[in-house]
């Protein structure tokens, strides 16, 4: 299977995401800069983590509008599945591929620390090697990860299993206190209506390995290659 990697100006989690992708495909995907209009035939698109264009204006919003972004959007509406990470889930909901908008976190600090997951479903390609309600960390890093949505969005959200992971303590307590940065009901990560999209602030690609610290994030790589090598 092929994967693509989107850079943009200000992306510094892109190399991470080649490298995570690259231990679990045995090839190194293409990295794709943001002024192309083409992506090259490929099987995955990762949206990695960053600041692009330097968070001007709003977080992702700039770089939705890349030329790079009107393929993306295309291909993701014919179904190929798209990851979007900490910017990347910035830039997708600025793209209108997912719900929502990621605004300044509550105590307006920018935030760099583990955190705890609660993983939510386990059915999907991004899960599979994950069990559901299993409580994984892993890193966060950023200034603006408060999702927040209208109350009508939210319950479709949560009516329709869209909610990827939540902020727990290392119990897997859903709780105002793990919550690092005041997104609503604790959601650190969403899907489209398919699940064929998925954003989420935390960086799974930085612990992949024992070296890192941990391997939490390896099995969202791992899963993700072997469900769309099948």
């Amino acid at each position: 299977m092929h994967a693509s990697v989107i850079v943009f100006p200000g992306s510094n989690c892109d190399r991470d995401v080649q490298v995570a992708l690259q231990q679990s495909l045995g090839s190194s995907p293409d990295m794709v800069w943001h002024g192309l209009t083409e992506l090259p035939k490929t099987d995955l698109i990762v949206v990695p983590g960053g600041f692009s264009y330097g968070d001007y204006l709003r977080s992702g919003a700039m770089a939705a509008h890349s030329p790079i972004m009107r393929e993306v959007v295309k291909r993701a509406n014919d179904g190929v599945p798209v990851l979007g990470i900490c910017n990347g889930f910035q830039i997708l909901c600025e793209s209108g591929l997912l719900p929502g908008i990621l605004m300044r976190n509550a105590d307006l600090k920018f935030i760099c620390r583990d955190v705890h997951l609660k993983v939510e479903r386990n059915d999907t390609l991004f899960t599979g090697d994950y069990s559901e309600g299993q409580i994984i960390r892993v890193p966060i890093a950023h200034h603006d990860g408060n999702f927040e949505t209208d109350e009508d969005t939210w319950k479709r959200i949560e009516g329709e299993g869209q909610v990827a992971f939540r902020y727990c303590d290392a119990d897997g307590n859903v709780t105002d206190d793990a919550n690092p940065n005041g997104s609503q009901a604790n959601i650190a990560g969403i899907y489209n209506e398919q699940r064929t999209v998925l954003g989420l602030m935390p960086h799974p690609e930085r612990l992949v390995e024992d070296l890192q610290g941990g391997t939490d994030g390896k099995p969202m790589f791992d899963g993700l290659v072997k469900a769309l090598a099948a």
